[in-house]
């Protein structure tokens, strides 16, 4: 089982031991160590996107990724380097463990960073113009492959159904380009009230823990076969 814990919230420390630390940090770390626990053989790469983002695509980047790799330039190579180590972890892992920090209703800059350096022609995605039918296609689907979110936000009500349901752009903005390259979201775990600092953020904080340790037991669940009996005779 190979997992891709990834991080993009731009404050560097986690809420357990840093005053000004990010909850999602604590969340992320929480759900790695507990899988780690269980299953220390399994591989986990770890990549801090909130600190050391990816570099935005550019004129250059998109040139030599629109081009194809046997007419490609040593400074395309070059330019696209970074990000093809992005995607050959993408590739390898099976879980993706994202800590997601709302920033003005979305994704982190950083992260989009992240999925603009990952959703790559002929690597996460194809396309064919003169294919019958729909010209774009998954690369990564039929391979199992999950993302897992595990978010903060400072207000609160954003789930599905809730006061500001409609303001959350993160879960729809993370989920539909990864579900475009054959990657579904599993689960949704986030803090709430993180700008009151009073008893209902120390409570989210709770709820979104046992959350997180429920997950990981059932994910882990999923991975184990039943055990086999043998046949009683007579």
């Amino acid at each position: 089982m190979n997992i891709l814990h990834l991080d993009s919230s731009a404050r560097p420390g986690r809420s357990d031991q840093d005053a000004h630390g990010s909850h999602t940090r604590r969340l992320s770390h929480r759900f790695v160590q507990r899988w780690r626990a269980r299953h220390p053989a399994d591989a986990i790469v770890y990549r801090d996107i909130g600190t050391q983002p990816p570099s935005p695509v550019d004129g250059r980047w998109i040139h030599a990724a629109f081009t194809p790799p046997e007419r490609r330039e040593p400074w395309m190579r070059e330019a696209l380097a970074l990000s093809d180590t992005l995607v050959d972890e993408l590739i390898a892992a099976d879980l993706i463990v994202a800590g997601m920090p709302m920033y003005n209703f979305g994704m982190p800059a950083q992260f989009k960073a992240w999925i603009d350096n990952v959703v790559r022609v002929g690597r996460t995605f194809g396309f064919d113009r003169s294919r019958a039918g729909e010209p774009y296609w998954p690369l990564l689907a039929g391979q199992g492959k999950r993302l897992v979110l595990l978010g903060s936000r400072g207000d609160y009500g954003y789930g599905a159904g809730e006061r500001l349901a409609h303001a959350n752009h993160v879960e729809a903005g993370v989920a539909t380009p990864l579900r475009y390259l054959g990657i579904e979201l599993e689960a949704s775990i986030a803090i709430e009230y993180d700008e009151f600092a009073d008893a209902r953020l120390q409570a989210s904080i709770a709820a979104a823990e046992t959350a997180v340790d429920a997950l990981v037991d059932r994910l882990l669940a999923e991975r184990t076969p039943a055990p086999v009996m043998d046949e009683c005779l007579a």
